[in-house]
């Protein structure tokens, strides 16, 4: 009696063990295919798409590289298309402005910020010919202003308007253009076409301005409070050991040889850590500037 228990006993098992095998190969599959599953990186279109695959391409490898998983980078042809990935979230990673990453904070975290020329805050400035007899901002009233860029860029146009602002000009006090870029802005303002230009306050010292113009005949008319440059933010969703380990790479890219070439492929100097109250001055002026919301229309 004892052997048929045994031998029933060993039947039941011989059936349950492949069961319980066909369970967990089901729980453990889909966390082995996530871990395989590349982390998204997008980059806004600051530069043409084969610009930033030159200068991001590095920086996705050397994730990859430190994660051992595959990380991918994705360019956009336009802005449009840049931002309907980020409001659909597709992006595991996010490099963009200011203002984009304050109105999708809902949805992501920050956790790093660009440093440029040695520099992890820039002013945005509205600059005036030498020659213009413009000493004060009140005496913009009236006149052309134009800045680089559209509404949505935060040294050359969000920042400028503020200043504005404090100065009691509004919109509708002064005649407003765009240039392409803030450098063209700039050069706009030395030929004349407009009365002042806003753009970001390091800008007069950089190459492609400096080979284009005689940048001692402007000057800075006014500037605003130093403001943290252009943050890098991960999912809210991403597990928080994942987003730690990212954040720790992109801070320390430039204690060796291997970061530093990342950085210079991506023409910055470093990249420093952010947390979300660390844009809460763009926050103060974007509200400011374009109402409660804050959105540009």
């Amino acid at each position: 009696m004892e052997i048929q228990s045994i031998r029933g006993w060993n039947r039941k098992w011989g059936r349950i063990v492949p069961l319980l095998w066909l369970i967990a190969t089901a729980v453990v599959a889909p966390v082995i295919q996530a871990a395989e599953d590349p982390l998204i990186v997008g980059i806004f279109p600051r530069h043409r798409a084969a610009e930033t695959t030159t200068m991001y391409m590095p920086l996705a490898n050397h994730l990859s590289e430190r994660l051992g998983r595959p990380v991918a980078l994705i360019t956009s042809k336009d802005f449009d298309s840049f931002w309907q990935g980020v409001v659909e979230q597709r992006y595991d990673i996010v490099h963009y402005n200011q203002y984009h990453y304050i109105h999708s904070a809902q949805n992501y975290r920050v956790i790093a910020h660009l440093q440029e020329f040695g520099r992890d805050t820039i002013e945005g400035a509205l600059y005036v010919r030498k020659d213009s007899g413009i000493t004060e901002i009140s005496q913009l009233r009236g006149r052309t202003i134009i800045f680089g860029g559209g509404k949505d860029a935060m040294h050359s146009y969000i920042a400028p308007r503020f200043l504005l602002m404090q100065a009691g000009l509004k919109e509708g006090d002064f005649k407003t253009e765009f240039s392409v870029n803030p450098p063209n802005a700039l050069l706009a303002l030395y030929h004349k076409q407009a009365h002042a230009a806003g753009a970001g306050a390091t800008l007069i010292t950089l190459p492609v301005v400096k080979n284009s113009i005689n940048v001692e005949e402007l000057r800075v008319l006014a500037a605003s409070e130093p403001l943290l440059f252009l943050p890098w933010a991960v999912k809210h969703s991403m597990p928080a050991k994942l987003r730690e380990s990212i954040q720790s790479i992109m801070v320390g890219l430039g204690r060796d040889d291997a970061g530093k070439k990342v950085l210079n492929a991506a023409k910055a100097t470093g990249m420093g850590k952010a947390e979300d109250r660390d844009y809460n001055p763009h926050r103060k002026m974007t509200t400011a500037v374009f109402g409660p919301k804050g959105i540009a229309k």
